[in-house]
C-alpha cells in the first residue's frame, strides 16, 4: 500500500480585474471549492463534487492505497493573488508536506493560471517548492484546469500534468482519475518519463473555446485518436488571455514511453490546433442588438433563446455587476426576460427587509467601477426572497453546495432578475428553480457567463448569442492590453502580432 500526499491551491487570476485575492478570500473559499481547509476534513469536503480531487481520491481509495491530505485552497476569479496570500498559503502547503512525510507520491489539485502580485507563474512556483520538499525521486503529479497558461517550470518541477478535455468542465472528477492512474503507473514502475511540451502561437476568445462544438470537438477528437502505443496521455489547454504573462496562451502536452512518440503526437496535435485557427474567430452582440435579434428568435420557438453576458462573468474575473443587458431587456419591451446573476448585497439586502410583495426603488448594480457601466435606476417589485443557498443539478455543478448570501428575484417592467450578495457564474439551472422559476417556460434567460452555461442550459436553448457589455473580461482578446506577453504571439485568431513584453 502507497501513501500519497494530496491538495490544491487554486485560482484563476484576470490580471486586468482591480480586485485582487487575498488570504482572506482563500478562508472564504468559493467557486466548487470550501473554504481553505488543512489537514484532515479536506477529502469529506469535496465527496461527491464534481472537482478533480475527488475523483482522484475515489480512483486511489478503491485500489487500496492511503491518502494523506495536506492542504486545499481556491477562491473566485478576480485580479491578482496578493503576496501575504501566496507566501502564506504556499508556505503552509509545503509545512503540511513536510509534516506529513513519509509518503511514495504527490498529487496537486491545480488551476495554471495563477498570478500573485510578485510571481507571474504562480503554479510553476508553488511546483518548484513543492519538488525542493519532496526530492527529486517523490512523483508529483498534477491536474489543470482547460483554461491554464501551461509554462517551462510547470512541465519541469512535476513528473506528470493532466487537464481538463471540456469546457464547460464536466470532466474535473474524471481529470483526477486519470491523474490517479498516471501517479499509480509511476509508483508500479510503468510512468512515461519521457515529456513534450509545444505552446501554440495565438490566443483563442474564451467563447469559441467550447468543447462541444467546432473548432474544439475536433481537437480533443484528434488527442484521443494520438494516444496509445508509448503516448500515454496527452493534453490541450486553451490558455486565459486575461492573464497578461509571458506565456499566456494554449498549449499541447504529453507523455510517453518514448521521446520520438510522444513528440511526434504533441507536434501533430499542435499542427490540428494551427489548422483550425481561422474557426476560432467569434460573433459579438451588443446588448441592443441581441435582445432585438432574441426577440424576433422567441416568437418562433417554445424553448428560451440564451443571452450570455460574457464580460462579465464572474468565473472570469468579472464583478457581475453590470446591467446595461438588463436596460436592453426593459428598453426593448422584451417581457418575459429574466436576468441572472446581478451581484449587488445592498439591494438583496434591501429586498429582504422590505419582503416579498413590496414595491421599491432602487439603483441596481454598476458598483464596481467598470468603465462604461451605470447602475439601472427603477421601481421593482420583490417577488421572492432566499438564503441563496442551494444544490446543483447540472452536468458540471451537480452536487456542489452554492452560497448566494441573500438573494431576491426582482420584477420590473415585466423583467425579472435574481439579485444576490455573493458572485457566482450563473452556470446551473437549478439558480433558478431555487427562485420559483423553470428553466425551461422562459422565453428569454440572460446568464452572467461564457461557457459553462452550455452544460445545463444549452439542451433546452433555441439559440445562443454571446452578448458584449461591461465587464473586466474582456471578450475580444485584440482590445486586451498586453504588456507582458512574449513576441510573435498572434493576440486574437489570425490577428496582429504581438511585438513582446513593454514598459510602462
Amino acid at each position: 500500500m502507497a501513501r500519497f500526499a494530496v491538495g490544491g491551491f487554486q485560482h484563476e487570476t484576470n490580471t486586468f480585474a482591480p480586485v485582487k485575492a487575498d488570504l482572506e478570500d482563500f478562508l472564504k473559499g468559493g467557486g466548487p471549492l470550501p473554504p481553505l481547509i488543512r489537514g484532515a476534513g479536506i477529502l469529506d469536503a469535496v465527496a461527491g463534487f464534481n472537482v478533480p480531487l475527488a475523483g482522484f481520491a475515489e480512483e486511489v481509495r478503491d485500489r487500496g492505497h492511503e491518502l494523506v491530505p495536506v492542504l486545499l485552497g481556491a477562491t473566485m476569479p478576480s485580479g491578482h493573488v496578493t503576496t501575504r496570500a501566496f507566501e502564506t498559503i504556499a508556505a503552509w502547503l509545503v509545512d503540511d508536506l513536510e509534516a506529513s512525510k513519509p509518503f511514495d507520491a504527490v498529487y496537486l489539485d491545480l488551476h495554471g493560471a495563477m498570478v500573485a502580485e510578485h510571481v507571474e507563474d504562480g503554479e510553476g512556483e508553488l511546483l518548484r517548492r513543492v519538488r525542493a520538499t519532496v526530492g527529486p525521486d517523490v512523483p508529483i503529479v498534477s491536474s489543470l484546469d482547460y483554461h491554464a497558461n501551461v509554462t517551462d517550470a510547470m512541465m519541469r518541477f512535476s513528473d506528470a500534468l493532466v487537464a481538463y478535455r471540456t469546457y464547460p468542465h464536466v470532466d474535473r472528477a474524471v481529470t483526477g482519475e486519470r491523474a490517479a492512474r498516471c501517479l499509480l503507473e509511476f509508483l508500479e514502475g510503468r510512468g512515461s518519463r519521457f515529456k513534450a511540451y509545444r505552446q501554440v502561437p495565438f490566443l483563442p476568445p474564451v467563447t469559441s473555446q467550447c468543447t462541444e462544438v467546432e473548432p474544439t470537438r475536433s481537437i480533443i477528437r484528434a488527442l484521443e485518436s494520438l494516444e496509445g502505443g508509448d503516448v500515454s496521455v496527452l493534453s490541450y489547454t486553451a490558455g486565459f488571455a486575461l492573464a497578461d504573462i509571458h506565456d499566456c496562451g494554449p498549449a499541447v502536452f504529453g507523455y510517453g514511453r518514448s521521446q520520438a512518440a510522444v513528440d511526434r503526437a504533441v507536434d501533430a496535435l499542435r499542427d490540428d490546433v494551427l489548422e483550425r485557427e481561422s474557426q476560432f474567430v467569434a460573433t459579438f452582440y451588443s446588448p441592443a442588438d441581441a435582445v432585438a435579434r432574441t426577440k424576433s428568435l422567441s416568437q418562433r420557438s417554445s424553448r428560451p433563446v440564451i443571452l450570455a453576458d460574457t464580460q462579465d462573468n464572474p468565473g472570469a474575473g468579472g464583478y457581475s455587476d453590470t446591467v446595461e443587458i438588463l436596460r436592453a431587456l426593459v428598453e426593448g419591451g422584451a417581457e418575459g426576460a429574466v436576468f441572472a446573476i446581478v451581484c449587488d448585497p445592498d439591494v438583496a439586502a434591501h429586498a429582504h427587509e422590505a419582503g416579498e410583495g413590496a414595491d421599491m426603488v432602487v439603483e441596481l448594480g454598476a458598483k464596481s467601477g467598470v468603465a462604461g457601466a451605470a447602475p439601472f435606476v427603477g421601481r421593482f417589485r420583490v417577488e421572492k426572497v432566499t438564503d441563496g443557498q442551494f444544490v446543483g443539478t447540472g452536468p458540471m455543478y451537480k452536487g456542489i453546495r452554492m452560497d448566494l448570501g441573500r438573494t431576491a428575484l426582482l420584477e420590473t417592467d415585466g423583467v425579472r432578475v435574481v439579485v444576490a450578495s455573493n458572485r457566482a457564474q450563473a452556470g446551473d439551472r437549478s439558480l433558478l428553480r431555487h427562485v420559483g422559476l423553470e428553466p425551461e417556460a422562459q422565453r428569454i434567460i440572460a446568464l452572467k457567463s461564457s461557457v459553462h452555461f452550455r452544460a445545463d442550459f444549452e439542451p433546452i436553448a433555441s439559440e445562443i448569442l454571446v452578448v458584449v457589455s461591461p465587464g473586466w473580461n474582456i471578450a475580444d482578446t485584440r482590445a486586451i492590453p498586453y504588456r507582458n506577453l512574449r513576441a510573435g504571439v498572434r493576440v486574437a485568431p489570425m490577428g496582429p502580432v504581438s511585438e513582446g513584453p513593454r514598459s510602462e
